[in-house]
């Protein structure tokens, strides 16, 4: 598909992004784990990625053919080289090596806090690394310039969208929790005006009542912030500023404290930028 492949993880991301409406459903598949699963792309097996992903072995070299890799090593490489270089320490190194490898025998709570505070501290800390500043100061431009918000999250995401909720009309500003109530999405996403601005939080396997809303929003004009979790998420090309926010994963319980560190900063930095615009 790709004449010259992809030199690093970033280009190779952009590239997936890209082809993804092109590629066939058993190379969709691929795609999507590749994105949502990098730590298990760099330390595991052909094997073993293949049986997680739910493809045969010979569908993840056809992949990395399709991208123009000589094979799926080659390919690897990048998501290995991509982890040394956002591990701050030798032991960073090590203990993302460990857990790749897999503990034995069951977590005490204690042990249990322990993964949970070191997976979340290391997600934090990739969340401070990846989100561009640009993005930020956008999406906090379109939330000033907005008479009303009005936050979607359904499911898990319901967490942060009620969050963003509490949190804007604690800085005083219009913001509408559309909750569905009496499955009523439809006639909720109808107040929005183009004067408005709509925030859509959505994870894997992306609820269709979000995307109905987040789509209702966009040919009204109306800006879109999303928060997901893949740069492949049906909102993510609809999206005025998208943040890909990727959460811990402990015994495959996901987290939501990156998501809700982000939705606080937006809250907070839109205080300080009317506050600023006040004085």
């Amino acid at each position: 598909m790709l004449d010259k492949a992809p030199g690093s993880l970033s280009d190779l991301k952009t590239a997936i992004t890209e082809q993804h409406p092109k590629l066939s459903k058993r190379l969709r598949q691929v795609a999507e784990y590749l994105l949502e699963h990098p730590n298990e792309i760099a330390f595991g097996t052909v094997a073993v990625i293949s049986k997680n992903a739910g493809v045969h072995p010979s569908t993840l070299v056809r992949f990395a053919n399709a991208f123009g890799y000589s094979g799926f090593s080659e390919m690897q490489r990048l998501f290995q080289q991509q982890l040394i270089e956002e591990a701050p320490s030798y032991q960073e190194r090590v203990r993302i090596a460990r857990e790749e490898l897999g503990d034995e025998g069951d977590d005490t709570p204690v042990q249990l806090l322990g993964h949970f505070v070191d997976a979340n501290a290391r997600a934090l800390q990739h969340l401070a690394d990846i989100t561009p500043s640009e993005d930020l100061d956008r999406a906090i431009d379109i939330l000033a310039n907005a008479q009303s918000t009005h936050i979607v999250g359904v499911r898990r995401a319901f967490v942060v969208a009620s969050y963003i909720s509490y949190a804007l009309r604690h800085i005083d500003r219009k913001a509408y929790l559309i909750d569905g109530v009496g499955g009523m999405y439809r006639e909720q996403a109808g107040t929005l005006s183009h004067e408005d601005a709509l925030i859509a939080i959505s994870f894997h396997p992306y609820a269709a009542e979000t995307q109905d809303v987040a789509k209702a929003a966009v040919e009204k004009g109306v800006p879109l912030i999303v928060i997901t979790d893949s740069e492949i998420s049906p909102l993510a090309s609809e999206a005025s500023v998208c943040f890909v926010v990727k959460e811990a994963n402990v015994h495959s319980f996901r987290s939501l404290s990156s998501s809700l560190c982000l939705a606080q900063t937006l809250s907070i930095g839109l205080a300080y930028k009317l506050d600023k615009q006040q004085a």
